[in-house]
């Protein structure tokens, strides 16, 4: 082995961390501006939610308060809550997806981390019982 020959792989492993975290930058950029809309059947409930799942917007056909009682609103909310995680769960998935496997996710930020906590949790919703409480 000559003397060049650490130098030469330190060299080249330096690069390589510096290709990899340029794309992790990237792909943070993307991340940060992912959102995703899911729009009920009828078109009278329109929900935007961010990359972690936070919603961001609702918006109301004007004749859903007279086609819909408060309950039935409240269950198409949370569907569409539901969609719209859902979507943007499965683009940051593919978003991610080639450094998934490679990265030390546990490694990097602490026991019981994984490539899925990054990730917003789909909400399914709770039936709800239409009869006032008293």
């Amino acid at each position: 082995m000559t003397t060049d020959q650490p130098w030469q792989l330190l060299e080249q492993l330096v690069q390589e961390v510096n290709q990899q975290t340029e794309q992790l930058r990237k792909m943070h950029e993307k991340v940060r501006e992912l959102s995703a809309t899911a729009r009920s059947k009828d078109g009278m409930v329109t929900v935007t939610v961010g990359p972690r799942g936070e919603v961001r917007t609702i918006e109301f056909d004007p004749r859903v308060y007279r086609k819909m009682s408060p309950s039935e609103l409240s269950a198409l909310i949370v569907e569409q809550i539901g969609r719209a995680t859902r979507q943007v769960s499965d683009e940051m998935k593919e978003l991610m997806e080639p450094f998934g496997p490679d990265l030390p996710f546990e490694d990097l930020f602490g026991e019981g981390t994984s490539f899925e906590s990054f990730l917003p949790q789909p909400s399914t919703p709770e039936p709800q019982d239409p009869r006032p409480r008293s």
